[in-house]
């Protein structure tokens, strides 16, 4: 008779962590940067909870990563713990843990209810190289008055055409560092519409070329008031 496995404790506390992918380490896979937390929670001695089974593994569960290559000031995702931890001090120990350009911005105690279902858009900003924001604005207005756009992308079950234009709830041509930037509100869908999915978008229905390669960086994530637009704290409430 097969010996079943160890039950494991629940967690006794559950905290959520915002941190930031930046400068190089936007190129950070969400598999490599699982793998650079973990070796960052044995090294902080963070007490963590496991589950049960075979194979027990660290109670982590993360919540809408960012695409490789994005750099982002938002990123979320809940740790169990099998002791109680204050959330400043577990925020200083992971921070000095993990490499420089994954920084720890914030680690609140969990509230009731699911981190996931919290994240329903994310507001991102788009460099555009070479470019100005009077040479940017007629696309914008072209995609915004579409009823849809269809794009193209590769995905795990191969060629995917969807439309972009469903997914953006706010898009406009701004200027940052001195050069054209485009800000636009994502709303969360299946399949997901990305930042890179809007600019194909732009260049479908108003023709704009972007040369070189576009910094994206997500700067947001949480809940939609759709009567304000704002994009609520997912940590708080």
């Amino acid at each position: 008779m097969r010996q079943q496995p160890e039950q494991q404790a629940p967690p006794v506390q559950r905290m959520r962590v915002r941190y930031a992918k930046r400068g190089r380490l936007r190129f950070t896979s969400h598999r490599d940067f699982s793998r650079a937390f973990e070796r960052a929670l044995v090294r902080a001695r963070i007490p963590m909870a496991y589950s049960s089974g075979f194979n027990p593994h660290p109670r982590i569960s993360y919540a809408g990563a960012s695409p490789t290559g994005a750099a982002s000031e938002a990123e979320y995702l809940e740790i169990g713990l099998a002791e109680r931890v204050e959330a400043d001090r577990l925020a200083a120990d992971l921070d000095e843990a993990l490499p420089d350009g994954l920084d720890v911005l914030e680690v609140v105690e969990a509230t009731p209810g699911s981190l996931a279902e919290r994240l329903e858009v994310s507001r991102w900003r788009i460099d555009v190289p070479g470019r100005g924001p009077a040479q940017v604005e007629p696309a914008v207005q072209a995609f915004l008055a579409a009823s849809s756009v269809d794009v193209e992308r590769m995905t795990k079950k191969g060629m995917r055409t969807f439309d972009s234009r469903a997914a953006v709830l706010a898009l406009r041509a701004t200027t940052y560092d001195g050069g054209a930037a485009l800000e636009v509100v994502l709303r969360h869908t299946v399949p997901s519409v990305r930042p890179d999915d809007v600019l194909a978008g732009l260049r479908e229905v108003g023709g704009l070329d972007a040369p070189g390669t576009p910094l994206v960086t997500r700067l947001e994530q949480g809940p939609y008031d759709a009567a304000s637009g704002v994009i609520g704290d997912p940590l708080t409430g």
